[in-house]
Protein backbone atom coordinates (compact mmCIF):
# COMPACT_ATOMS: atom_id res chain seq x y z
CA UNK A 1 0.00 0.00 0.00
CA UNK A 2 1.43 3.38 -0.75
CA UNK A 3 1.81 6.11 1.57
CA UNK A 4 -0.74 8.19 -0.80
CA UNK A 5 -3.37 5.44 -0.20
CA UNK A 6 -3.10 4.83 3.75
CA UNK A 7 -3.08 8.11 4.42
CA UNK A 8 -6.59 8.93 2.64
CA UNK A 9 -7.40 5.45 4.05
CA UNK A 10 -7.07 6.76 7.23
CA UNK A 11 -8.66 10.05 6.51
CA UNK A 12 -11.40 7.46 5.02
CA UNK A 13 -12.21 5.76 8.28
CA UNK A 14 -11.90 8.54 10.43
CA UNK A 15 -14.78 10.43 8.36
CA UNK A 16 -16.50 7.18 7.32
CA UNK A 17 -20.24 6.99 5.81
CA UNK A 18 -22.42 9.56 6.62
CA UNK A 19 -26.44 8.21 6.29
CA UNK A 20 -28.17 10.14 3.82
CA UNK A 21 -31.61 10.15 2.01
CA UNK A 22 -30.77 9.03 -1.19
CA UNK A 23 -32.60 12.30 -2.80
CA UNK A 24 -30.44 14.38 -0.72
CA UNK A 25 -27.58 16.73 -1.87
CA UNK A 26 -24.07 16.16 -0.44
CA UNK A 27 -22.29 18.57 1.06
CA UNK A 28 -19.05 19.21 -1.76
CA UNK A 29 -17.21 21.55 1.11
CA UNK A 30 -16.57 17.97 3.68
CA UNK A 31 -14.13 15.27 2.84
CA UNK A 32 -16.29 11.81 2.32
CA UNK A 33 -13.38 9.83 2.09
CA UNK A 34 -11.54 8.70 -1.60
CA UNK A 35 -14.41 10.38 -3.23
CA UNK A 36 -16.69 13.11 -2.59
CA UNK A 37 -20.15 14.09 -4.32
CA UNK A 38 -19.32 17.44 -6.36
CA UNK A 39 -22.59 17.41 -8.77
CA UNK A 40 -24.05 20.10 -7.80
CA UNK A 41 -20.91 22.00 -7.68
CA UNK A 42 -20.49 20.95 -11.48
CA UNK A 43 -23.58 22.16 -12.50
CA UNK A 44 -24.76 18.36 -13.49
CA UNK A 45 -28.08 18.82 -12.30
CA UNK A 46 -29.84 16.05 -14.26
CA UNK A 47 -32.69 13.59 -13.24
CA UNK A 48 -33.71 10.73 -14.79
CA UNK A 49 -38.16 11.36 -14.78
CA UNK A 50 -38.66 7.96 -14.65
CA UNK A 51 -41.69 7.06 -12.82
CA UNK A 52 -42.22 3.51 -11.36
CA UNK A 53 -45.36 2.50 -13.75
CA UNK A 54 -46.35 -0.65 -11.82
CA UNK A 55 -46.04 -2.92 -14.81
CA UNK A 56 -42.75 -4.46 -14.62
CA UNK A 57 -41.55 -3.82 -17.38
CA UNK A 58 -38.16 -4.77 -17.98
CA UNK A 59 -36.33 -2.02 -19.26
CA UNK A 60 -37.49 0.07 -16.42
CA UNK A 61 -35.19 -1.43 -14.04
CA UNK A 62 -32.52 -1.81 -16.74
CA UNK A 63 -31.19 1.56 -16.83
CA UNK A 64 -29.59 4.46 -19.48
CA UNK A 65 -26.74 5.05 -20.45
CA UNK A 66 -24.02 7.69 -20.65
CA UNK A 67 -21.19 9.18 -22.77
CA UNK A 68 -17.91 11.35 -22.05
CA UNK A 69 -16.19 13.24 -25.06
CA UNK A 70 -15.63 16.75 -26.63
CA UNK A 71 -18.49 17.45 -28.59
CA UNK A 72 -18.19 21.17 -29.47
CA UNK A 73 -14.20 20.87 -30.12
CA UNK A 74 -13.30 23.15 -27.96
CA UNK A 75 -10.23 20.80 -25.89
CA UNK A 76 -12.48 20.48 -23.24
CA UNK A 77 -14.38 17.25 -22.13
CA UNK A 78 -18.44 17.25 -21.71
CA UNK A 79 -20.78 15.05 -20.22
CA UNK A 80 -24.03 13.08 -22.36
CA UNK A 81 -26.51 11.60 -20.35
CA UNK A 82 -29.22 9.23 -21.71
CA UNK A 83 -32.78 8.96 -20.32
CA UNK A 84 -35.04 6.14 -19.93
CA UNK A 85 -38.10 8.59 -18.71
CA UNK A 86 -40.67 10.33 -19.72
CA UNK A 87 -38.99 12.55 -22.87
CA UNK A 88 -41.10 15.51 -22.22
CA UNK A 89 -39.66 16.27 -18.76
CA UNK A 90 -36.46 14.52 -19.02
CA UNK A 91 -34.89 13.94 -22.86
CA UNK A 92 -31.42 13.56 -23.45
CA UNK A 93 -29.12 15.71 -21.84
CA UNK A 94 -25.73 16.83 -23.09
CA UNK A 95 -23.93 19.24 -20.55
CA UNK A 96 -20.99 21.56 -22.45
CA UNK A 97 -17.78 22.23 -19.62
CA UNK A 98 -17.41 25.92 -19.24
CA UNK A 99 -13.55 27.50 -19.67
CA UNK A 100 -13.14 28.25 -15.91
CA UNK A 101 -14.63 24.56 -14.70
CA UNK A 102 -18.20 23.08 -13.94
CA UNK A 103 -20.66 22.31 -17.06
CA UNK A 104 -23.77 24.19 -18.38
CA UNK A 105 -26.88 22.48 -20.59
CA UNK A 106 -26.60 22.71 -24.19
CA UNK A 107 -29.32 24.45 -25.79
CA UNK A 108 -30.44 22.87 -29.19
CA UNK A 109 -27.69 20.54 -29.34
CA UNK A 110 -29.82 18.20 -31.41
CA UNK A 111 -29.14 15.33 -28.80
CA UNK A 112 -32.67 15.38 -27.58
CA UNK A 113 -33.23 12.18 -29.20
CA UNK A 114 -37.13 10.52 -28.95
CA UNK A 115 -36.51 7.12 -28.12
CA UNK A 116 -36.09 5.48 -24.89
CA UNK A 117 -32.31 5.82 -24.16
CA UNK A 118 -29.95 3.12 -23.19
CA UNK A 119 -26.43 2.35 -24.92
CA UNK A 120 -24.50 4.82 -26.33
CA UNK A 121 -21.17 4.92 -28.50
CA UNK A 122 -19.06 8.17 -29.34
CA UNK A 123 -16.47 8.32 -32.14
CA UNK A 124 -15.49 10.12 -35.73
CA UNK A 125 -17.52 7.80 -38.21
CA UNK A 126 -17.19 10.46 -40.74
CA UNK A 127 -13.21 11.12 -40.16
CA UNK A 128 -14.41 15.22 -40.45
CA UNK A 129 -12.21 15.46 -36.98
CA UNK A 130 -14.89 15.89 -34.62
CA UNK A 131 -16.97 13.49 -32.57
CA UNK A 132 -19.96 11.87 -34.03
CA UNK A 133 -22.88 10.08 -31.17
CA UNK A 134 -24.95 6.48 -31.74
CA UNK A 135 -27.87 6.34 -29.62
CA UNK A 136 -28.92 3.18 -28.81
CA UNK A 137 -32.74 2.93 -27.90
CA UNK A 138 -35.17 0.19 -26.86
CA UNK A 139 -36.38 0.86 -30.64
CA UNK A 140 -35.04 2.52 -33.41
CA UNK A 141 -31.52 3.62 -32.40
CA UNK A 142 -30.23 6.91 -34.10
CA UNK A 143 -26.94 8.26 -35.59
CA UNK A 144 -25.85 12.08 -35.08
CA UNK A 145 -23.42 13.94 -37.18
CA UNK A 146 -21.51 16.91 -35.09
CA UNK A 147 -20.37 19.96 -37.00
CA UNK A 148 -17.48 20.69 -35.02
CA UNK A 149 -19.46 22.95 -32.64
CA UNK A 150 -21.52 20.79 -30.46
CA UNK A 151 -24.59 21.05 -33.35
CA UNK A 152 -25.69 17.38 -34.40
CA UNK A 153 -27.82 16.43 -36.99
CA UNK A 154 -29.84 12.82 -37.19
CA UNK A 155 -28.21 11.31 -40.03
CA UNK A 156 -30.50 10.46 -42.91
CA UNK A 157 -30.62 6.90 -42.39
CA UNK A 158 -32.90 5.24 -41.17
CA UNK A 159 -33.53 1.45 -39.34
CA UNK A 160 -30.51 1.29 -37.43
CA UNK A 161 -31.66 -1.27 -35.02
CA UNK A 162 -35.26 -1.66 -36.00
CA UNK A 163 -37.33 -2.53 -33.27
CA UNK A 164 -34.76 -4.81 -31.50
CA UNK A 165 -33.49 -3.16 -27.37
CA UNK A 166 -30.38 -2.27 -27.90
CA UNK A 167 -28.04 -2.17 -24.68
CA UNK A 168 -24.33 -1.10 -25.32
CA UNK A 169 -22.37 0.12 -28.39
CA UNK A 170 -19.13 0.03 -29.87
CA UNK A 171 -17.33 1.63 -32.87
CA UNK A 172 -14.47 0.41 -33.79
CA UNK A 173 -12.75 -0.22 -37.73
CA UNK A 174 -14.07 -3.92 -37.85
CA UNK A 175 -12.58 -3.98 -41.78
CA UNK A 176 -9.69 -1.92 -41.93
CA UNK A 177 -10.76 0.54 -44.24
CA UNK A 178 -9.84 3.90 -42.39
CA UNK A 179 -13.75 4.27 -41.23
CA UNK A 180 -15.47 3.20 -38.07
CA UNK A 181 -18.07 0.64 -37.87
CA UNK A 182 -20.71 0.19 -35.03
CA UNK A 183 -21.74 -2.79 -33.38
CA UNK A 184 -24.70 -2.98 -31.79
CA UNK A 185 -25.59 -5.19 -28.67
CA UNK A 186 -29.31 -6.28 -28.59
CA UNK A 187 -31.17 -8.04 -24.95
CA UNK A 188 -34.11 -9.40 -25.75
CA UNK A 189 -37.95 -8.84 -26.76
CA UNK A 190 -39.57 -7.93 -23.85
CA UNK A 191 -43.22 -8.85 -23.95
CA UNK A 192 -45.57 -6.85 -21.32
CA UNK A 193 -48.16 -9.90 -21.06
CA UNK A 194 -45.39 -11.98 -19.23
CA UNK A 195 -46.23 -11.21 -15.35
CA UNK A 196 -43.46 -12.77 -12.86
CA UNK A 197 -43.85 -12.76 -9.11
CA UNK A 198 -41.56 -13.82 -5.93
CA UNK A 199 -42.70 -16.97 -3.96
CA UNK A 200 -44.23 -14.66 -1.84
CA UNK A 201 -46.92 -13.82 -4.57
CA UNK A 202 -45.62 -10.02 -5.36
CA UNK A 203 -45.09 -8.87 -8.72
CA UNK A 204 -41.69 -8.18 -9.67
CA UNK A 205 -39.42 -7.81 -12.83
CA UNK A 206 -38.99 -11.03 -15.09
CA UNK A 207 -35.87 -12.83 -15.73
CA UNK A 208 -34.55 -11.79 -18.98
CA UNK A 209 -34.55 -15.67 -19.72
CA UNK A 210 -38.36 -15.70 -20.04
CA UNK A 211 -37.72 -13.61 -22.97
CA UNK A 212 -37.11 -14.25 -26.68
CA UNK A 213 -33.06 -13.31 -26.99
CA UNK A 214 -31.84 -11.15 -30.28
CA UNK A 215 -28.74 -10.97 -32.43
CA UNK A 216 -26.28 -8.12 -32.34
CA UNK A 217 -25.95 -6.16 -35.42
CA UNK A 218 -22.88 -4.75 -37.34
CA UNK A 219 -23.20 -1.72 -39.28
CA UNK A 220 -20.52 -1.35 -42.09
CA UNK A 221 -19.53 2.15 -42.77
CA UNK A 222 -19.30 2.98 -46.09
CA UNK A 223 -17.65 6.01 -45.74
CA UNK A 224 -19.78 7.73 -47.79
CA UNK A 225 -21.98 8.99 -45.07
CA UNK A 226 -23.77 5.52 -45.70
CA UNK A 227 -23.95 1.97 -43.08
CA UNK A 228 -24.33 -1.39 -44.36
CA UNK A 229 -26.38 -4.25 -42.36
CA UNK A 230 -23.67 -7.03 -42.21
CA UNK A 231 -25.00 -8.65 -39.20
CA UNK A 232 -25.93 -11.76 -41.26
CA UNK A 233 -22.72 -11.81 -43.20
CA UNK A 234 -20.45 -11.34 -40.54
CA UNK A 235 -22.20 -14.23 -38.66
CA UNK A 236 -23.66 -12.95 -36.22
CA UNK A 237 -27.33 -13.98 -36.13
CA UNK A 238 -27.24 -17.47 -35.97
CA UNK A 239 -26.36 -17.14 -31.81
CA UNK A 240 -28.69 -14.61 -30.60
CA UNK A 241 -27.90 -13.94 -26.99
CA UNK A 242 -29.42 -11.70 -24.09
CA UNK A 243 -26.48 -9.27 -24.57
CA UNK A 244 -25.31 -6.05 -22.22
CA UNK A 245 -22.22 -5.64 -21.90
CA UNK A 246 -19.17 -4.80 -24.93
CA UNK A 247 -15.34 -3.98 -25.16
CA UNK A 248 -13.14 -4.47 -28.52
CA UNK A 249 -9.68 -6.07 -28.39
CA UNK A 250 -7.33 -7.95 -30.52
CA UNK A 251 -6.98 -10.46 -28.13
CA UNK A 252 -5.22 -13.06 -30.33
CA UNK A 253 -2.80 -10.15 -31.45
CA UNK A 254 -3.38 -10.96 -35.00
CA UNK A 255 -4.23 -7.37 -35.98
CA UNK A 256 -7.60 -7.44 -36.83
CA UNK A 257 -10.08 -6.30 -33.60
CA UNK A 258 -12.22 -9.13 -31.91
CA UNK A 259 -15.30 -8.51 -29.67
CA UNK A 260 -16.43 -9.73 -26.25
CA UNK A 261 -19.96 -9.37 -25.01
CA UNK A 262 -21.20 -10.11 -21.95
CA UNK A 263 -24.80 -11.96 -21.79
CA UNK A 264 -27.74 -12.08 -19.51
CA UNK A 265 -27.75 -15.51 -17.96
CA UNK A 266 -26.16 -17.23 -21.12
CA UNK A 267 -23.23 -17.72 -21.84
CA UNK A 268 -20.72 -14.83 -23.18
CA UNK A 269 -18.87 -14.10 -26.30
CA UNK A 270 -15.94 -13.98 -27.42
CA UNK A 271 -16.12 -12.63 -31.51
CA UNK A 272 -13.02 -13.28 -32.98
CA UNK A 273 -12.56 -11.93 -36.51
CA UNK A 274 -11.28 -14.45 -38.95
CA UNK A 275 -9.26 -13.27 -42.72
CA UNK A 276 -12.90 -13.42 -44.57
CA UNK A 277 -14.47 -10.47 -42.34
CA UNK A 278 -16.66 -13.27 -40.32
CA UNK A 279 -16.73 -13.71 -36.20
CA UNK A 280 -16.12 -16.43 -34.85
CA UNK A 281 -17.07 -17.34 -31.20
CA UNK A 282 -14.75 -18.38 -29.38
CA UNK A 283 -15.76 -17.48 -25.69
CA UNK A 284 -15.52 -21.39 -24.62
CA UNK A 285 -12.67 -22.15 -26.05
CA UNK A 286 -10.73 -19.05 -24.63
CA UNK A 287 -12.32 -20.01 -21.17
CA UNK A 288 -14.13 -16.62 -20.99
CA UNK A 289 -17.90 -17.87 -21.79
CA UNK A 290 -18.54 -20.15 -18.28
CA UNK A 291 -17.27 -19.28 -15.01
CA UNK A 292 -14.66 -21.77 -13.25
CA UNK A 293 -17.00 -24.41 -12.34
CA UNK A 294 -18.80 -24.43 -16.16
CA UNK A 295 -21.75 -22.22 -15.29
CA UNK A 296 -22.78 -19.33 -17.31
CA UNK A 297 -23.91 -16.22 -15.39
CA UNK A 298 -25.58 -13.09 -15.39
CA UNK A 299 -22.92 -11.05 -16.86
CA UNK A 300 -23.61 -7.20 -17.46
CA UNK A 301 -20.92 -4.76 -17.36
CA UNK A 302 -17.26 -5.51 -18.57
CA UNK A 303 -14.06 -4.09 -17.86
CA UNK A 304 -10.46 -4.70 -19.59
CA UNK A 305 -7.08 -3.77 -17.97
CA UNK A 306 -4.05 -5.23 -17.25
CA UNK A 307 -4.41 -6.30 -13.17
CA UNK A 308 -1.21 -8.62 -12.76
CA UNK A 309 1.20 -5.94 -14.40
CA UNK A 310 2.23 -9.12 -16.78
CA UNK A 311 1.24 -6.87 -19.94
CA UNK A 312 -1.41 -8.85 -21.34
CA UNK A 313 -5.50 -7.41 -20.75
CA UNK A 314 -7.82 -9.15 -18.44
CA UNK A 315 -11.30 -9.14 -18.17
CA UNK A 316 -13.51 -8.58 -15.43
CA UNK A 317 -17.70 -8.62 -15.26
CA UNK A 318 -20.29 -7.90 -12.82
CA UNK A 319 -23.03 -10.10 -12.43
CA UNK A 320 -26.09 -10.81 -10.68
CA UNK A 321 -26.64 -11.12 -6.49
CA UNK A 322 -25.64 -14.72 -5.19
CA UNK A 323 -23.39 -15.49 -8.62
CA UNK A 324 -19.84 -13.28 -7.74
CA UNK A 325 -18.79 -11.22 -9.94
CA UNK A 326 -15.50 -12.66 -12.57
CA UNK A 327 -12.44 -11.88 -13.26
CA UNK A 328 -10.41 -13.35 -15.65
CA UNK A 329 -7.34 -13.42 -16.10
CA UNK A 330 -4.65 -13.71 -19.54
CA UNK A 331 -2.85 -16.81 -19.52
CA UNK A 332 0.14 -17.77 -21.30
CA UNK A 333 -1.56 -19.97 -24.03
CA UNK A 334 -3.59 -16.52 -24.48
CA UNK A 335 -6.71 -18.34 -22.78
CA UNK A 336 -8.44 -16.69 -19.96
CA UNK A 337 -8.72 -18.55 -16.18
CA UNK A 338 -11.58 -17.51 -13.89
CA UNK A 339 -9.43 -16.02 -11.46
CA UNK A 340 -11.85 -14.31 -8.86
CA UNK A 341 -11.34 -16.25 -5.56
CA UNK A 342 -7.75 -16.11 -5.21
CA UNK A 343 -8.37 -12.48 -6.14
CA UNK A 344 -10.31 -11.69 -3.75
CA UNK A 345 -13.20 -10.84 -5.44
CA UNK A 346 -15.87 -13.46 -4.98
CA UNK A 347 -17.10 -12.83 -1.60
CA UNK A 348 -17.31 -9.25 -1.72
CA UNK A 349 -19.54 -9.45 -4.44
CA UNK A 350 -21.96 -12.16 -3.21
CA UNK A 351 -24.22 -10.22 -1.92
CA UNK A 352 -24.54 -7.32 -4.72
CA UNK A 353 -25.81 -7.40 -8.29
CA UNK A 354 -23.16 -5.17 -10.61
CA UNK A 355 -23.64 -3.27 -13.41
CA UNK A 356 -21.14 -0.88 -14.71
CA UNK A 357 -17.32 -1.14 -13.94
CA UNK A 358 -14.06 -0.03 -15.15
CA UNK A 359 -10.81 -0.31 -14.37
CA UNK A 360 -8.90 2.77 -12.89
CA UNK A 361 -5.81 4.02 -11.16
CA UNK A 362 -7.27 5.57 -8.14
CA UNK A 363 -4.10 6.40 -6.66
CA UNK A 364 -2.01 6.87 -9.31
CA UNK A 365 0.44 4.05 -7.57
CA UNK A 366 1.00 1.79 -10.77
CA UNK A 367 -1.82 -0.62 -9.89
CA UNK A 368 -5.40 -0.88 -11.21
CA UNK A 369 -7.78 -0.82 -8.65
CA UNK A 370 -11.73 -1.19 -9.53
CA UNK A 371 -14.38 0.26 -9.55
CA UNK A 372 -18.33 -1.33 -9.55
CA UNK A 373 -22.02 0.41 -9.43
CA UNK A 374 -24.43 -2.01 -8.23
CA UNK A 375 -28.08 -1.82 -7.91
CA UNK A 376 -30.61 -4.82 -7.84
CA UNK A 377 -33.36 -6.41 -10.54
CA UNK A 378 -35.74 -7.82 -8.23
CA UNK A 379 -36.71 -6.84 -4.11
CA UNK A 380 -34.44 -7.03 -1.70
CA UNK A 381 -34.40 -5.56 2.25
CA UNK A 382 -33.78 -1.56 2.63
CA UNK A 383 -30.28 -0.62 2.97
CA UNK A 384 -29.63 1.52 6.06
CA UNK A 385 -28.63 4.61 3.91
CA UNK A 386 -32.08 4.76 2.93
CA UNK A 387 -34.47 6.96 4.78
CA UNK A 388 -37.64 7.28 2.58
CA UNK A 389 -38.92 3.95 1.21
CA UNK A 390 -39.72 5.05 -2.51
CA UNK A 391 -41.02 1.64 -4.88
CA UNK A 392 -37.01 1.74 -6.38
CA UNK A 393 -35.56 1.56 -2.43
CA UNK A 394 -35.97 -2.32 -2.22
CA UNK A 395 -33.47 -2.39 -5.56
CA UNK A 396 -30.76 0.06 -4.08
CA UNK A 397 -27.67 -1.42 -3.35
CA UNK A 398 -24.65 0.74 -2.20
CA UNK A 399 -21.26 0.84 -4.58
CA UNK A 400 -18.22 -0.76 -4.26
CA UNK A 401 -14.49 0.08 -4.79
CA UNK A 402 -11.65 -2.07 -4.78
CA UNK A 403 -8.13 -1.59 -4.40
CA UNK A 404 -5.89 -3.54 -6.36
CA UNK A 405 -2.03 -4.42 -5.75
CA UNK A 406 -0.89 -5.44 -9.50
CA UNK A 407 -0.24 -8.74 -8.60
CA UNK A 408 -4.04 -9.39 -9.18
CA UNK A 409 -5.34 -9.13 -6.22
CA UNK A 410 -8.13 -7.21 -4.68
CA UNK A 411 -9.24 -5.42 -1.39
CA UNK A 412 -12.92 -4.44 -0.63
CA UNK A 413 -12.68 -0.62 0.96
CA UNK A 414 -16.13 -0.29 2.09
CA UNK A 415 -16.81 3.13 3.19
CA UNK A 416 -13.26 4.23 2.53
CA UNK A 417 -15.07 4.62 -1.01
CA UNK A 418 -16.60 7.70 0.50
CA UNK A 419 -19.46 9.25 -1.48
CA UNK A 420 -19.22 6.75 -4.14
CA UNK A 421 -20.04 3.75 -1.48
CA UNK A 422 -22.31 5.23 1.18
CA UNK A 423 -25.47 5.80 -0.08
CA UNK A 424 -27.26 3.15 -1.68
CA UNK A 425 -28.93 3.27 -5.51
CA UNK A 426 -30.37 1.40 -8.26
CA UNK A 427 -26.96 2.66 -9.85
CA UNK A 428 -26.86 1.65 -13.23
CA UNK A 429 -23.88 3.15 -15.98
CA UNK A 430 -19.95 4.52 -14.66
CA UNK A 431 -17.29 6.24 -16.60
CA UNK A 432 -14.26 7.39 -15.31
CA UNK A 433 -13.07 10.91 -16.58
CA UNK A 434 -10.83 13.55 -14.87
CA UNK A 435 -13.08 16.08 -14.31
CA UNK A 436 -11.21 18.80 -12.19
CA UNK A 437 -8.04 18.31 -14.61
CA UNK A 438 -5.97 17.61 -12.07
CA UNK A 439 -4.20 14.68 -13.11
CA UNK A 440 -6.73 11.81 -11.30
CA UNK A 441 -9.64 10.07 -12.42
CA UNK A 442 -13.33 11.08 -10.98
CA UNK A 443 -16.77 8.73 -11.77
CA UNK A 444 -19.52 9.24 -13.30
CA UNK A 445 -22.43 7.32 -12.50
CA UNK A 446 -26.22 7.42 -13.57
CA UNK A 447 -29.20 5.87 -11.49
CA UNK A 448 -32.20 4.50 -12.39
CA UNK A 449 -34.84 7.09 -11.35
CA UNK A 450 -32.40 8.87 -9.46
CA UNK A 451 -30.12 11.68 -10.66
CA UNK A 452 -26.55 11.86 -12.31
CA UNK A 453 -24.02 11.41 -9.41
CA UNK A 454 -19.89 12.81 -10.19
CA UNK A 455 -17.69 11.82 -7.56
CA UNK A 456 -14.50 14.18 -7.20
CA UNK A 457 -11.56 11.66 -6.53
CA UNK A 458 -9.47 12.88 -3.38
CA UNK A 459 -6.23 10.94 -3.15
CA UNK A 460 -3.02 13.12 -2.68
CA UNK A 461 -1.00 14.20 -5.83
CA UNK A 462 0.59 11.25 -7.42
CA UNK A 463 2.51 10.85 -10.75
CA UNK A 464 -0.02 10.37 -14.04
CA UNK A 465 0.42 10.39 -18.00
CA UNK A 466 -2.05 10.92 -20.28
CA UNK A 467 -2.19 9.99 -23.81
CA UNK A 468 -3.97 10.88 -27.00
CA UNK A 469 -3.38 8.68 -29.88
CA UNK A 470 -4.47 10.30 -33.13
CA UNK A 471 -4.93 9.11 -36.81
CA UNK A 472 -2.57 12.02 -38.50
CA UNK A 473 -4.45 11.48 -42.01
CA UNK A 474 -7.97 10.69 -40.53
CA UNK A 475 -7.75 13.67 -38.14
CA UNK A 476 -9.38 11.33 -35.47
CA UNK A 477 -8.85 9.00 -32.14
CA UNK A 478 -6.96 5.95 -33.55
CA UNK A 479 -9.23 3.91 -31.92
CA UNK A 480 -7.71 0.40 -31.70
CA UNK A 481 -4.37 1.15 -30.92
CA UNK A 482 -2.32 -0.61 -28.12
CA UNK A 483 -0.04 1.79 -25.97
CA UNK A 484 2.99 1.00 -23.67
CA UNK A 485 4.17 3.19 -21.46
CA UNK A 486 7.81 2.76 -20.27
CA UNK A 487 9.28 3.82 -17.02
CA UNK A 488 11.96 2.54 -14.72
CA UNK A 489 9.54 1.13 -12.70
CA UNK A 490 7.39 -1.00 -15.17
CA UNK A 491 5.33 -0.66 -18.51
CA UNK A 492 1.79 -0.11 -18.61
CA UNK A 493 -0.97 -1.12 -21.33
CA UNK A 494 -3.94 -0.10 -22.48
CA UNK A 495 -5.88 0.30 -25.44
CA UNK A 496 -7.54 2.57 -26.50
CA UNK A 497 -11.96 2.19 -27.08
CA UNK A 498 -15.20 3.53 -27.76
CA UNK A 499 -17.12 0.99 -25.36
CA UNK A 500 -16.96 -0.53 -22.22
CA UNK A 501 -18.52 -0.70 -18.76
CA UNK A 502 -22.24 -0.98 -19.04
CA UNK A 503 -23.96 1.59 -22.01
CA UNK A 504 -21.39 3.51 -21.39
CA UNK A 505 -18.79 5.39 -24.01
CA UNK A 506 -15.88 7.82 -24.03
CA UNK A 507 -13.93 9.63 -26.46
CA UNK A 508 -11.18 10.52 -23.56
CA UNK A 509 -7.20 10.13 -23.38
CA UNK A 510 -5.38 7.11 -21.90
CA UNK A 511 -4.90 7.28 -18.03
CA UNK A 512 -2.08 5.93 -16.71
CA UNK A 513 -0.97 5.90 -12.94
CA UNK A 514 2.85 5.66 -12.82
CA UNK A 515 3.43 5.24 -8.94
CA UNK A 516 7.30 6.67 -8.73
CA UNK A 517 8.11 7.16 -12.06
CA UNK A 518 9.33 10.69 -12.89
CA UNK A 519 9.98 9.93 -16.29
CA UNK A 520 8.70 8.04 -19.28
CA UNK A 521 11.59 6.83 -21.08
CA UNK A 522 8.91 5.96 -23.95
CA UNK A 523 5.53 5.20 -25.43
CA UNK A 524 5.33 2.33 -27.93
CA UNK A 525 2.55 2.30 -30.34
CA UNK A 526 0.95 -0.45 -32.15
CA UNK A 527 -1.73 1.48 -34.63
CA UNK A 528 -4.43 -0.16 -36.22
CA UNK A 529 -3.11 -2.15 -39.43
CA UNK A 530 -0.37 -2.85 -37.27
CA UNK A 531 2.66 -0.72 -38.00
CA UNK A 532 4.70 -0.17 -34.98
CA UNK A 533 5.92 3.53 -33.55
CA UNK A 534 8.16 4.57 -30.44
CA UNK A 535 7.89 8.16 -29.22
CA UNK A 536 9.55 9.94 -26.18
CA UNK A 537 10.69 10.27 -23.79
CA UNK A 538 8.45 12.53 -21.56
CA UNK A 539 7.94 14.36 -18.38
CA UNK A 540 5.16 12.79 -15.98
CA UNK A 541 2.13 14.92 -14.61
CA UNK A 542 1.01 16.14 -17.98
CA UNK A 543 -0.99 15.15 -21.58
CA UNK A 544 0.61 13.93 -24.50
CA UNK A 545 -0.50 13.52 -28.34
CA UNK A 546 0.79 10.99 -30.43
CA UNK A 547 0.32 10.82 -34.06
CA UNK A 548 0.45 7.93 -36.86
CA UNK A 549 4.06 8.90 -38.79
CA UNK A 550 5.78 10.97 -36.05
CA UNK A 551 7.32 8.30 -34.43
CA UNK A 552 10.26 6.38 -34.91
Amino acid sequence: MTGRLCATLVLGFLLGCGVKDAGSEVDSSAPQGLFRDVTSSLGLNYESEHRFTGRYELPEIMGSGLAVFDADGDGRLDVYVLSAGAKESSPNCLFLRNEGGGFRKAVGSGLEDPGHGTGVAVGDVDNDGDVDVYVGNWGEDHLYLNDGSGHFRRSAQRGFGGDAWTTSVAMFDADGDGFLDIWAVHYVEPDPKKACSLRAGARDFCSPKVYRPVADALYRNRGDGTFEDVSRAAGLTTSPRNGLGITVSDFNRDGRPDVFVANDGQANQLWVQQENGRFEDQGMLLGCAVNGEGASEASMGVALGDVDRDGDLDLFMTHLVDESHTLYIRDESGGFTDATATAGLQTPSLRRTGFGTVFLDVDLDGALDLAVVNGRVSRGPLDPSLTEDSPWSVYAERNQLFRGDGRGAFADLGDVAGDFGCVARVSRALVPVDLDDDGDLDLLVTNTAGPLRAYENLTPPGHFLKVWAKHGSRKRTATGARVVVVTDHGRFPAEVGTGASYLSSWDTPLHFGLGSATKVSRIDVVWPGGTKESFGPFDVNTTVTLVTGEGR
